[in-house]
């Protein structure tokens, strides 16, 4: 959805339309559960977790007022009522709020880009090996296709901060993967 559109279904759904609202939830649900799965790692919180943050919004949408950008504005709300739940489920206790379980599943990769199995298996393996800040950072901006300046928003992080993350995770997984490519040549 663009952003234009975006903007517009907001100030309906602040106005009250309950098909604005309804329309919403339908275009950003599928995008906002997959993101809370990397989180919390626990499907039915997650799925809990979104149904109370879409009931909040209703219910407060009055206050909520103009947004510049409806999609970055919902993925850093839903993640910190996310991580609020977590804490008060004492998943948290331990985990600081920006490290973040965050992993990558073979489906996802082979959804997202047409590979073999068995590219798809070396690339979540690679991805995993990443730190939790540089999993969330890809998945953001490759998997959720958010901007640059919106990923610095849902993590709370300097743009520069975004890019630096990007690039160091590049630079790994270019690393593993010509290791992992040379050492699948050496093996047949």
């Amino acid at each position: 959805m663009n952003v234009n559109a975006d903007k517009n279904l907001w100030q309906f759904f602040v106005g009250g339309d309950l098909n604005a609202f309804s329309a919403l939830f339908k275009n950003y649900y599928q995008q906002l559960h997959n993101y809370g799965l990397r989180i919390s790692n626990d499907p039915a919180m997650t799925e809990d977790c979104i149904q109370d943050f879409f009931v909040y919004l209703y219910e407060h949408r009055q206050s909520l007022g103009n947004i510049k950008c409806v999609k970055s504005y919902l993925f850093v709300s839903f993640r910190r009522a996310l991580i609020k739940t977590l804490k008060k489920s004492r998943v948290f206790e331990t985990i600081q709020e920006n490290t973040t379980i965050f992993t990558f599943s073979e489906e996802d990769i082979r959804a997202e880009k047409e590979l073999t199995k068995e590219r798809a298996g070396i690339l979540k393996t690679v991805l995993n090996e990443l730190s939790p800040r540089e999993r969330e950072v890809i998945y953001l901006k490759y998997y959720s296709d958010l901007k640059t300046s919106e990923i610095t928003e849902v993590m709370q992080i300097s743009y520069q901060s975004v890019l630096n993350t990007l690039q160091k995770a590049f630079s790994k997984l270019r690393d593993r993967l010509e290791n992992a490519t040379i050492m699948e040549v050496l093996n047949k």
